[in-house]
């Protein structure tokens, strides 16, 4: 276990104990805590996504609602985290207990896994599962974060990140497969793989418990970090530029549900292809995220991230203007969405956490989380609504020129500031 004050050192050139060399050299600079963190997220990730690869295709075709209901839940399923992301990291720094607080979220998430036989076909009861699921990944999100920039060096962080959300990524690739070979071998067998997806939930609130060591328990006697500290923290002139960024961002990007519905729409491939795009996008995210996240430990952490948004935005416009259709045009916009993730994602904690004192840092990563969530669902239920009220085309249309335009401005501010 890595004590604060010698993390701290090694970060301002002081010397780093035999075993971080040892784990350094072997693993590229990502610690075993950042792997077994990785673990955590891949299974519980696999566990979330063999119920929530089904949804769009479910709720579209199954139950027949419409681009503004779909657009709801889309916004309830991002935003629904935001609150409890900053409740999660202020109380992770008030109580110097990052996992702690993490393994509760995790093993909230994982109960929500036998409350889904009970909703059965009710939208209702549908979206309050899925609420209480996204409070358990609130609650966890920024204390895991917190967790992984204070087990590895500034210099490595982005490798850090891009390979736990490599991993975390596998667990979304695998999810989908798990699911269909749940219910090839038990055919209508839904309640079973509920079943298998609480067991992978509780499997990963295990490794969370065993494997993932916690700088807290060093930091016990040190005096509790406050709310206002946290504030103070979130007055750091980059912080602030780094929230408006997200935030603006976060507004013109299309829900995942939304987008891959359009995506299968506009592209004119079956509606079966629905259960595919996840699987997609989730293999293209595993495969670039660590390469991609060392990429940003190179040339910026700042300028990949909105590059990401810039790759995004190309596929809107491909999917305006495609000059052709079916599987090798939808291949191609699975790509540029999972590269979107692998650019952004983990990305985006990497460049934010070292600008954010120790003390307050979980709480600092929680208020950025919070902004962007917050951010995307208005996005979600303003394309559901768009697309409701004028089309497919029209809301893809306002969605590519914000994006556009707020990736010109952005590069623009960051522009005139170098200069």
């Amino acid at each position: 276990m890595y004590l604060s004050h010698t993390r701290a050192a090694d970060r301002h050139g002081g010397g780093a104990s035999p075993e971080r060399k040892l784990s350094g050299r072997a693993m590229a600079g990502v610690p075993p805590t950042v792997l077994a963190l990785g673990a955590v997220s891949l299974v519980t990730d696999l566990s979330s996504e063999m119920v929530t690869a089904v949804l769009p295709m479910y709720l579209m075709y199954g139950l027949g609602i419409g681009f503004l209901q779909l657009g709801a839940l889309d916004g309830l399923y991002t935003g629904a985290t935001a609150l409890f992301r900053l409740g999660g990291g202020i109380l992770a720094d008030r109580l110097r207990r990052p996992k702690a607080v993490a393994t509760v979220g995790y093993a909230l998430s994982a109960l929500t896994r036998l409350g889904l036989p009970a909703a059965g076909t009710s939208v209702a009861g549908l979206s309050l599962v899925v609420a209480a699921d996204r409070t358990g990944k609130g609650v966890r999100t920024a204390p895991r974060d917190a967790l992984i920039t204070a087990a590895v060096s500034e210099k490595n962080l982005g490798a850090a990140f891009g390979v736990h959300r490599a991993m975390d990524s596998c667990g979304a690739l695998l999810g989908p497969l798990a699911a269909f070979a749940v219910l090839y071998a038990v055919p209508g067998g839904y309640d079973t793989a509920f079943l298998v997806s609480f067991c992978l939930a509780v499997a990963g609130v295990v490794i969370m418990v065993c494997f993932v060591d916690d700088p807290g328990v060093a930091a016990a006697r040190e005096r509790l970090a406050s709310i206002r500290g946290g504030v103070s923290a979130l007055l750091v002139p980059e912080v602030r530029r780094c929230i408006l960024t997200t935030a603006l961002l976060g507004v013109f990007t299309v829900g995942d549900m939304s987008l891959f519905v359009g995506v299968q729409q506009r592209l004119d491939v079956p509606a079966q292809a629905l259960l595919l795009l996840p699987f997609g996008t989730a293999l293209v995210f595993m495969t670039a995220a660590a390469p991609l996240g060392r990429l940003a430990d190179r040339v910026g952490r700042r300028r990949l991230f909105l590059a990401g948004h810039a790759v995004l935005t190309g596929a809107y416009v491909f999917l305006l203007a495609a000059p052709f259709e079916g599987w090798s045009a939808l291949s191609l916009v699975l790509v540029l969405h999972g590269l979107f993730y692998a650019m952004t994602d983990g990305v985006l904690m990497a460049y934010v956490a070292p600008l954010i004192p120790e003390s307050s840092r979980t709480t600092g990563l929680a208020v950025v989380q919070s902004a962007q969530a917050l951010c995307r669902a208005v996005g979600a239920v303003a394309f559901g609504g768009l697309a409701a009220w004028s089309g497919l085309a029209s809301a893809f249309t306002v969605f590519a020129v914000g994006m556009a335009a707020s990736v010109a401005g952005v590069a623009l501010c960051l522009t005139r500031r170098s200069e």
